[in-house]
Parts: structure tokens; C-alpha cells; sequence
């Protein structure tokens, strides 16, 4: 088992038009993670699918962080951008991994990634779909 669990960071938001665009999002109330964390002493990772620009999961992630003072430190600054944490009072360390969003929008994102230009050049039929599906694997 794998013992995964899933939510959204964002509790609720309003949209002017209706579409999947995180930047469409407005008056965004985040859902407290900080406090899931602290109920739920057996996670120890975030997956966050999307990254840190605006209004996607890392982006309000470090926002709620700020409010609390904790820091975010890089593991590792390769896509998935991997980052951790202490938890306020317990020091439990806390992974987050941003692994690239499921998007038609972030096709373009991984068109742009070197490994999977080096991927393609060696198989013309690999694709963005490949690309994440090796990434989130070692995740799920």
C-alpha cells in the first residue's frame, strides 16, 4: 500500500471564465497544509503537479510557508524540483516535489527541458506524455 492521499491546496476560488487556467483563479483561499502536516505525523512528502509560477500548488505552497516562518530549502533543482522542510515544533522533515502539471499548457514547459530533447533526438516517437510518465513514476 501506498498510502496516498490527495487534496487540493486551494480550498475555493472564484473564476471570471470558466477554464482550468491556475491564473484565471481569484479571491483564493488556501486550504491549511501546515496544519494537515501536523494532525498527520506519517506524511512525510508533498506532490505538488505544477510548479512555482503563479497560482500553481508551489507557488501558494510557499506563500502559506511564509506566514508561518518556515523555510523551504532545494534538494535538488532538477525537474521534479525537489525541496524540504521542518515542521514548527516536531522538526519533522517534510519533502515537496514539484513534478511538471498534467497540462496541454505544460507541453511547452517540457519541449523546452534538455533531457527530453536529448530523449526525442534518440527516439523521434517519444513524447511529453513519455516524459511524465517517468517522472511521476518514482513517485506513485
Amino acid at each position: 500500500m501506498r498510502g496516498i492521499g490527495i487534496c487540493d491546496i486551494v480550498a475555493s476560488a472564484r473564476r471570471e471564465k470558466i477554464d482550468a487556467s491556475d491564473l484565471g483563479m481569484q479571491e483564493i483561499e488556501l486550504r491549511d497544509l501546515i496544519a494537515m502536516l501536523q494532525k498527520h505525523s506519517t506524511i512525510d512528502t508533498l506532490l505538488f503537479t505544477g510548479g512555482n509560477s503563479k497560482n500553481g500548488p508551489e507557488y501558494f505552497f510557499r506563500r502559506l510557508l511564509k506566514t508561518q516562518d518556515i523555510q523551504l530549502k532545494v534538494e535538488s533543482s532538477l525537474v521534479p524540483r525537489i525541496h524540504g522542510f521542518l515542521l514548527p515544533e516536531t522538526n519533522r522533515k517534510v519533502r515537496t516535489v514539484s513534478l511538471t502539471a498534467p497540462s496541454g499548457a505544460a507541453n511547452r514547459a517540457i519541449g523546452s527541458i534538455d533531457e527530453y530533447k536529448r530523449r526525442k533526438i534518440l527516439d523521434p516517437e517519444y513524447t511529453t506524455t513519455d516524459f511524465r510518465i517517468e517522472q511521476y513514476k518514482p513517485f506513485f
